[in-house]
């Protein structure tokens, strides 16, 4: 048996030493980071895969405020990749292979369809898709005769406008400006639809201008995948949608099949981003790092709703293990992902002080408009319900979307779950959330005196806490209003 000296250390437990600052202005101060070893964020904020946090409505938010989603895995592998290309289609300077209908497809089809994509419009082409008509919702919104063909109602071809394929943004807008339109398809030499530009997403380019994108500028986004065999078709389906990276996620990432999985993906996807977790110690980072992943994620138990330390009694307390991942990452050049415990945005900044890369947030985002689920009215206020993926709903959940099949003859009696189903309060809009957070890491980057994450982690002296320390730092001695 070996008992470490040294107390674990979380959150609560200290404090950041304020330091002589150069920073005049918080918003002087610069947030991006890694969230793995070649994706950039310009906020180290990610969006947990939870079931209840992260599908593409989420994930599109965070990319847009310039963070990551990670889109759960607890849906059939078909759903999963949709999620992904929703986000990758929700904005870019050019849709590479846009939306298609051919003239003889029914209004009331084409009007679905542009519902359940969320799109304005679509092209309607010939067999061998060369444009001959445009069709948007304004088209379709009052049409009397549901079942006609959209040829009918489109505009055709002879009143269209196009351009040919490279044409290059500042001409693309002039196009759009000058014909008063709002879809430009693009052709190839041989007048086949190559693409098409879009005035929503170049306005978006502009509202949006610290976004995360590819190199095609289309949001970024990653996606989980499990470690059991047939996940590797769902890995497959997630890249071919065009998901940035995959996360490789369970709650003992240190173990063999998890670093059987990540060699697996590495053999057979290639340079694939790959982030696995969750450890909780070096030893684990090592070799995960050694398997051959971008990122790592660090927490075993810090969550809101997970019990793990509780029903399993293993864990480390999360700063602890945030510091120690990081010193063995840092031998890799290896990003971490600290993964639970943050309840506030100093805890945020607590974590990257010790070495953390970016957090990843659950219950702070699973109140929000763009979190699944529905908001529910308890006692008065307005709620949204947040699970554990361990929790014994999540567990149903995962096994009826794994396996596709009913579960409630399962023994569920003998299900011994390491997380808890609680509920949380409305937040509102995401990017209000994170705006507040950022503002709190800002404050705390200059009160460490720097400029940067890197300046801080370089510079960042802790303190312990006793409880009336912890009391000292809250509201005290007054009544609340």
């Amino acid at each position: 048996m070996r008992i470490r000296q040294e107390p674990g250390l979380t959150f609560d437990d200290v404090l950041l030493v304020p330091q002589r600052s150069p920073v005049a202005s918080r918003q002087d101060v610069d947030t991006s980071t890694r969230f793995s070893r070649h994706i950039t964020l310009h906020i180290p904020i990610v969006s947990s895969n939870m079931d209840t946090v992260t599908e593409a409505r989420m994930a599109i938010a965070m990319a847009r405020a310039g963070g990551i989603g990670v889109i759960h895995r607890f849906l059939p592998a078909a759903r999963q990749a949709a999620e992904v290309t929703r986000v990758k289609r929700a904005e870019s300077f050019i849709v590479e292979d846009p939306f298609t209908l051919p003239p003889e497809a029914t209004v009331a089809f084409a009007r679905a369809e542009l519902a359940n994509r969320g799109i304005g419009g679509v092209v309607i082409v010939d067999g061998e898709r060369r444009p001959v008509g445009i069709l948007t919702t304004r088209d379709v919104l009052f049409a009397p005769e549901a079942t006609q063909p959209v040829s009918l109602v489109m505009t055709p071809r002879e009143r269209l406008v196009t351009a040919p394929q490279g044409i290059s943004l500042e001409q693309a807008r002039a196009l759009l400006h000058q014909h008063r339109i709002e879809k430009l398809p693009l052709l190839d030499v041989q007048g086949r639809l190559a693409g098409l530009i879009t005035a929503q997403d170049i306005v978006k380019l502009a509202q949006h201008p610290h976004a995360s994108k590819d190199a095609k500028g289309r949001l970024r986004v990653a996606a989980a995948v499990g470690v059991r065999a047939d996940e590797m078709e769902r890995a497959q389906m997630l890249v071919a949608a065009g998901a940035d990276a995959l996360v490789v996620d369970i709650a003992h990432g240190h173990s063999d099949h998890t670093i059987e999985m990540v060699r697996r993906i590495r053999r057979e996807l290639g340079d694939i981003e790959l982030v696995a977790g969750n450890v909780a110690t070096a030893q684990g980072v090592r070799d995960l790092a050694e398997a051959g992943v971008d990122a790592v994620k660090v927490g075993v138990g810090p969550g809101s709703i997970c019990i793990t330390r509780i029903v399993a009694g293993s864990g480390v307390p999360q700063l602890t293990a945030i510091a120690e991942c990081a010193e063995a990452a840092r031998q890799f050049d290896l990003p971490i992902i600290a993964d639970g415990g943050i309840r506030t945005s100093g805890d945020i900044v607590k974590a990257l002080a010790a070495g953390a890369a970016s957090v990843m947030l659950g219950s702070l985002l699973a109140g929000t408009e763009e979190s699944p689920g529905a908001t529910v009215i308890r006692e008065g206020q307005k709620v949204k319900v947040t699970r554990g993926m361990a929790s014994l709903g999540a567990t149903m959940g995962r096994e009826l979307a794994e396996r596709g099949e009913d579960t409630f003859d399962q023994d569920w009696e003998k299900v011994v779950p390491e997380g808890v189903e609680a509920v949380v309060p409305y937040r509102g809009a995401v990017a209000e959330v994170l705006e507040q957070l950022v503002g709190g890491l800002r404050s705390g980057l200059s009160y460490c005196g720097a400029r940067n994450i890197a300046e801080m982690q370089a510079r960042a002296e802790f303190i312990q806490m006793t409880p009336a320390g912890m009391r000292e730092s809250g509201p005290h001695d007054v009544k609340p209003l």
